[in-house]
């Protein structure tokens, strides 16, 4: 693939970001190519170094704010005719709750998610704090000559200090799990409006 054809591709891939964005960084890759290729590199050579024009797409669509994918998709390509006008505003009570509705759904599976997380955050506290007290009271019991009850809180406290442990492994998975999936589901929400605008550009 050569500078034109990495470039046009990649600019088909941010099609639905604002154009001076798409301006910028296709600006920014074929300044990197053509360092590249002073320094001795074919054009085909210098894209391969670079990577895909996809990977490339996806990862600064990921970086752009979702604010801004939104306000470069509803901005009008073109001065609404009157009857768009009027439809929008007597189709509003239909489509505005139906966009609240889509936007709350999202939102509560998101603080869903992290509800669960911070659940299971919670029980590694409470597990470290019993295995804490079981310590501590088996010292109390030892003072007062009760060496039987303070062996059971010794063995009790060991037996949860071990389930911690394993619990806080567990609770770094699921905690990075979900970091990685809120990030998935981001860039999916953020691709669907760049997808949509492709599509509209290829009609």
């Amino acid at each position: 693939m050569n500078k034109n054809e990495f470039l046009g591709k990649l600019g088909k891939a941010l099609s639905g970001l604002p154009q001076s964005d798409i301006d910028e960084r296709l600006s920014f890759y074929a300044e990197m190519i053509d360092d590249r290729v002073e320094e001795g590199l074919t054009e085909e050579e210098a894209v391969s170094e670079i990577g895909s024009a996809d990977d490339i797409a996806s990862q600064i669509i990921a970086d752009t704010p979702f604010s801004k994918i939104v306000k470069e998709k509803i901005k009008p390509k073109r001065e609404l005719k009157g009857w768009e006008i009027v439809l929008l505003i007597l189709g509003f009570p239909l489509w505005f709750p139906l966009l609240i509705a889509a936007a709350a759904v999202v939102f509560s599976l998101y603080i869903v998610l992290w509800a669960l997380i911070v659940s299971l955050w919670a029980v590694w506290i409470s597990f470290v704090v019993a295995s804490a007290a079981c310590f501590v009271n088996a010292v109390v019991f030892f003072k007062t000559g009760q060496a039987l009850p303070a062996l059971a809180l010794i063995g009790a406290g060991v037996l949860v200090l071990g389930l911690s442990i394993f619990l806080f492994f567990g609770c770094t998975a699921a905690t990075k799990g979900a970091a990685r999936l809120t990030k998935k589901i981001a860039l999916l929400i953020k691709s669907s409006f760049v997808g949509k605008e492709k599509k509209n550009e290829q009609k």
